[in-house]
């Protein structure tokens, strides 16, 4: 939630209301504090060089961002590895879905090191 741009207080609100618990903003705080290096981590991580599947989608949400509803695309890459695992290799977010921001994608798993995919 506080990676879509919710704030600590629109968190805690809509925990609150769908698990019927009060979380303070500064409990909310040092949990995104720690969660973050975290998730940096994860999205900079190296990956495997061949994925013989690599399914590519983005996902339409409308997300309270300033009082009001926004659109936002989230990008998702799921690959399956040589040993037929599947793993998640990605997620962006974005405003919109679009050919530029899928050449972005596209050339950040390259960077990552994924050099080819067999069928995506």
């Amino acid at each position: 939630m506080f990676g879509l741009g919710m704030s600590y207080l629109d968190i805690a609100g809509h925990i609150a209301e769908i698990y019927g618990l009060e979380v303070s903003s500064a409990m909310i705080s040092t949990v995104t504090d720690k969660l973050i290096p975290e998730i940096r981590a994860w999205q900079q991580r190296p990956l495997a060089s061949h994925y013989p599947f690599v399914w590519l989608d983005a996902i339409h949400y409308k997300v309270k961002q300033d009082g009001r509803y926004a659109g936002k695309a989230v990008y998702t890459v799921l690959g399956l590895t040589l040993e037929g695992k599947k793993e998640i290799l990605a997620l962006y977010l974005s405003e919109t879905e679009g050919a530029n921001f899928w050449l972005s994608v596209l050339t950040d798993l390259n960077n990552r090191g994924l050099e080819d995919i067999l069928i995506a």
